[in-house]
């Protein structure tokens, strides 16, 4: 039994230490953003997609929702419940995705999610754009930065876990 131990806690160690530095990346992304009518451009969906892809639905969970929750918080507080569920949302259906669909292909899987996880993005942030500022039209003119966001953290994500061999590099870190 208590081989069991240390083994159990160096995992849980890992999981959170893997998720804070995870989140950690979020709120940085989320302070850098470039300017663009209507808003800002965010790279942070990068790091959701890639959290997402690689880590458990709660930890994605807290990487994306409770990452750019925080993010906001600290920078720009209007949209933070709209970022944490909208966020929160899309990285548990990417890591859902990754994890239980094609089983024999994984980076298939992780487009399918990825693809939900930016409608879902776009969806959520123009809903809660509209609903915040009371007008539709801030949601609309924000639109077009709001798709190539999705696209860009999409891919990005993809290419990082798969092309770059992340993914490779993130089981075997965990396999220690």
């Amino acid at each position: 039994m208590s081989d069991l131990a240390p083994s159990k806690n160096r995992s849980i160690t890992r999981w959170i230490t893997f998720t804070a530095v995870f989140m950690a990346l979020n709120i940085i992304m989320s302070s850098f953003g470039v300017p663009v009518p209507g808003g800002h451009f965010y790279l942070n969906d990068v790091i959701i997609c890639t959290a997402a892809i690689l880590l458990d639905p709660l930890a994605a969970f807290m990487v994306g929702g409770v990452g750019a929750f925080i993010g906001d918080a600290i920078f720009y507080p209007t949209p933070m419940f709209v970022s944490l569920v909208t966020h929160g949302l899309q990285a548990v259906v990417i890591s859902l995705c990754t994890r239980r669909m094609l089983k024999k292909h994984p980076m298939a899987a992780s487009i399918v999610g990825v693809a939900i996880g930016a409608v879902i993005m776009v969806v959520g942030y123009s809903l809660g754009r509209a609903f915040i500022y009371s007008t539709p039209e801030y949601a609309i003119l924000k639109l077009p930065y709001q798709i190539l966001q999705a696209v860009v953290g999409a891919v990005l994500g993809v290419i990082l876990c798969y092309q770059c061999k992340l993914k490779n590099v993130f089981e075997k870190m965990l396999a220690k």
